[in-house]
């Protein structure tokens, strides 16, 4: 036999046990969605390796100094795919046969790219891109022995080409 109250409704007719527990079972789903994106989207954030990174650091710093000493100037220019880059330095500088290009997006580490340009001559090299890149991106020039390193910030989109140079802060192009 079912009770009803004084009006004669049953319990489940009434709104107020539903509005009591409309909050318990919210929580309930929040918990669920929580869990949800704490299993499927690893931050990657925490390294093992910590200290050794940290260490590496240094050699870093070396690489971006030596940059400097040997007054190294790079402007990236991209059309689509294939990306161009005109090198210069000093005196001392000698052009290596290729360098390595690497881009790394601020948010989205899987999108990062890692290109070899090769020298077409008097300073200017080329290499294409494996994938489409669109906003602001860190740039890293470097040669393949790992001597010397420019590098900068690049706006994929922007019409004009980059210029980087050693020590210097680099914004893009628009200044945006």
């Amino acid at each position: 036999m079912i009770r009803t109250n004084i009006d004669g409704h049953p319990w489940y007719r009434e709104p107020w046990p539903w509005i009591l527990m409309s909050g318990p079972a919210l929580v309930v789903v929040a918990a669920v969605v929580t869990a949800w994106i704490a299993i499927k989207g690893a931050d990657g954030l925490v390294s093992d390796d910590y200290y050794k990174q940290g260490l590496a650091v240094n050699q870093v710093l070396g690489r971006d100094k030596r940059a400097g000493e040997l007054g190294l100037k790079a402007e990236l220019m991209r059309s689509e795919q294939q990306i161009r880059v005109l090198l210069t330095g000093g005196a001392r500088f000698l052009p290596p046969d290729r360098i390595v290009m690497k881009l790394s997006h601020p948010t989205r580490s899987g999108e990062d790219q890692t290109l070899t340009l090769t020298a077409e001559g008097a300073g200017f090299y080329t290499g294409k891109l494996s994938a489409k890149v669109g906003g602001r991106w860190s740039v890293s020039l470097e040669d393949a022995g790992g001597q010397w390193r420019l590098f900068g910030q690049w706006l994929a989109d922007a019409e004009k080409s980059q210029q980087f140079s050693a020590g210097a802060a680099h914004e893009p192009a628009d200044g945006s």
